[in-house]
C-alpha cells in the first residue's frame, strides 16, 4: 500500500508540474514528441546560421544575378537570420541603372515584390573580388581589402549556406572585377574552412554554366559539405522570366529577371514550410523544374560532396518564414517550368536585341543598342575563331578541333595542373584580349591544351600567330579578363 501511495503522489506531482509548464508556455505542444517532426529543430540545435550570397556579374543585361541574390536575402531574413550573419557580395549597378524602369527596385519574377529593399551593401563595386569572398568565408578579416569588414565568424556548431549566381565555364566562375574564381582555389578554401573546425555543416548552391565542373572530381567527401549546381560539367544554365518567355516580365523590362535554377529553389522556399521540407525534397523539385521537362531549354541539376546531408531540413540552413509553419509539404506546390528560358550566354544578346527593336528610329538609344549588339557579336566571333585557330596551330588542322573538344571521363577534374591552366589563360588574353563572360565556354579547350603538355612558350607563339589584333571594345578589354 505504501509503494502504491508513493507512486500515486509522484505521478500527481509530475502531472501538476506538466500542467503548470503548459499553461506558462501558453501552448499545448510544450513537450515535443519524436513523431511531431520538429524535435531538435530549434535555433539552439543548429548553432548560428550564416550565409554568404554572391552575384558575380555587372552590367544591366545581367540584371538577373543581382535579383537572384537579393531574393535569397529576403528568404533568409524571413527565415530569421540576422543581417550580422548574412554577407552580401554584388556589384550594385542595377537598381539605380538608367536602364532600370523602376529605379531603386529589383524584382525576381513578373509579379514579384521588390527584393532590393534592405539588402546590406557589404561588398560592392570593385570590392567584389575572389580574395574578399575567400576571406569572408574563412572569417579572415585581415585578408580583406575594402567592404564592410563582415566575415563568417562561425563556430564549430554553426551552419553555413553559400549561394553564388553568375556566368561560369568549365572550372571557372565569373566575377565583376578582373579576376575570376578557379575551381581549385575555391575547393582549397572549403578544405581550409573545414580544417579550422569553424562550422558543423555547409550547403553550397551554385548557379552558373558548367557549374558541375567546379565540384566534380575536386570536392572531397567527409568535409560535411553538400553542394548542388544548376548544370552538370558540360552544359549551360538558363535565364528565366525573359522577354518572349511565358510568363514574361512586365513590358517595360528588356532583360531576364532571374535564373531558372535559382528561381526554382527560391520560389520553392517561398511557399513551403522549411521545417519539414528536406534538402533532398527541394533538390528533386528543383531538378524537375530546371530540366524543363527534359526539353532543349533546360539543364541537369547535380549534387556533390556529402550527399547524405540532403536528408536534413532546409530550416537548418535557411530558417523558415513563420507564415509557412502550418503548411504541409506537397511536391505539386511548385510553379510550372518556363516556356522558353534563355541560355545564360545569350541573355545579353536578347537584351540588346529587344532594346534595339523597341527604340525609336533614329534615336540615340537605338544607335547605342545596335553598337552594343555588334560589338558583342564581334567579340564572340573573335574569341571562337582565335581558339579554333590556336588548336590547329598546336595540333594540326585535322586533330586540332578534336583535341579542343575532348571530354575527360565523368568524375575527373577538368585539368591536372591548375597553374598551367591559369598561365595559358593569361597568355591567351595577353595576345587575344579578354575571354569575358562568353569566352569562359572555351576553358575546357585551354585545359585540354594543358593536359596535352603544351608549354606557355608554345601557347604564346600560337596565340601571337592567331591574334595579330583583337576588337577594341569593352568585351575584349583586358580589364574584363583573367590576366589583369
Amino acid at each position: 500500500m505504501m509503494v502504491m501511495m508513493i507512486r500515486y503522489v509522484a505521478g500527481a506531482l509530475f502531472l501538476t508540474a506538466l500542467s503548470i509548464l503548459t499553461v506558462a508556455d501558453g501552448r499545448h505542444d510544450f513537450i515535443k514528441l519524436p513523431s511531431d517532426g520538429t524535435a531538435g529543430a530549434d535555433d539552439d540545435s543548429v548553432g548560428t546560421r550564416w550565409a554568404v550570397l554572391l552575384a558575380g556579374s555587372s552590367g544591366y543585361w545581367n540584371y538577373r544575378h543581382q535579383a537572384d541574390i537579393c531574393h535569397a536575402y529576403q528568404i533568409l531574413r524571413k527565415g530569421g537570420l540576422k543581417d550580422e550573419n548574412i554577407i552580401v557580395f554584388m556589384y550594385d549597378d542595377i537598381a539605380y541603372n538608367i536602364e532600370n524602369p523602376r529605379p531603386g527596385v529589383l524584382i525576381n519574377s513578373p509579379h514579384g515584390e521588390d527584393v532590393y529593399k534592405g539588402v546590406p551593401k557589404d561588398y560592392i563595386g570593385n570590392d567584389v573580388t575572389p580574395n574578399n569572398f575567400y576571406a569572408a568565408l574563412l572569417g579572415n578579416k585581415t585578408a580583406l581589402t575594402g567592404g564592410s569588414g563582415k566575415v563568417v565568424d562561425s563556430g564549430p556548431n554553426d551552419h553555413i549556406f553559400v549561394f553564388y549566381s553568375d556566368h561560369g565555364g568549365p572550372g571557372v566562375l565569373g566575377m565583376p572585377t578582373s579576376h575570376y574564381i578557379y575551381a581549385n582555389d575555391l575547393i582549397e578554401v572549403l578544405i581550409k574552412k573545414h580544417a579550422s573546425g569553424t562550422y558543423k555543416k555547409l550547403v553550397f548552391y551554385l548557379e552558373a554554366c558548367e557549374a558541375g565542373s567546379i565540384f566534380e572530381g575536386l570536392l572531397p567527401k567527409g568535409l560535411n559539405i553538400y553542394a548542388t549546381t544548376a548544370s552538370n560539367a558540360e552544359e549551360s544554365s538558363w535565364g528565366t522570366y525573359c522577354p518572349g518567355d511565358y510568363p514574361s516580365p512586365p513590358p517595360e523590362y528588356e532583360t531576364c529577371l532571374g535564373d531558372l535554377y535559382s528561381i526554382a529553389w527560391m520560389e520553392d522556399s517561398d511557399i513551403h514550410n522549411l521545417r519539414t521540407e528536406t534538402l533532398s525534397q527541394q533538390y528533386e523539385l528543383v531538378k524537375k523544374r530546371t530540366a524543363n521537362e527534359n526539353s532543349y531549354y533546360g539543364s541537369h541539376v547535380m549534387q556533390y560532396g556529402d550527399v547524405k546531408l540532403n536528408a536534413e531540413s532546409l530550416f537548418t540552413y535557411l530558417g523558415t518564414d513563420p507564415a509557412n509553419d502550418n503548411l504541409t509539404f506537397v511536391d505539386e506546390n511548385s510553379p510550372l517550368p518556363s516556356s522558353k528560358p534563355v541560355n545564360q550566354r545569350d541573355a545579353d544578346l536578347l537584351h540588346f536585341w529587344h532594346k534595339f527593336r523597341r527604340a525609336p528610329e533614329g534615336s540615340d538609344r537605338k544607335f547605342a543598342a545596335q553598337k552594343q549588339l555588334s560589338e558583342a557579336m564581334a567579340h564572340r566571333t573573335h574569341v571562337d575563331s582565335s581558339i579554333k585557330l590556336i588548336g590547329k596551330l598546336l595540333f594540326g588542322i585535322d586533330k586540332g578541333p578534336q583535341m579542343l573538344k575532348a571530354m575527360r571521363p565523368s568524375g575527373q577534374p577538368l585539368v591536372d595542373d591548375w597553374d598551367c591552366l591559369k598561365s595559358l589563360v593569361r597568355t591567351f588574353e595577353t595576345h587575344c584580349g579578354s575571354l569575358s563572360q562568353y569566352g569562359m565556354k572555351h576553358m575546357r579547350s585551354i585545359a585540354n591544351i594543358c593536359n596535352a603538355g603544351v608549354t606557355r612558350e608554345q601557347m604564346a607563339e600560337a596565340s601571337g600567330q592567331a591574334c595579330t589584333s583583337f576588337p577594341s571594345n569593352s568585351w575584349s578589354s583586358l580589364h574584363r579578363g583573367f590576366s589583369a
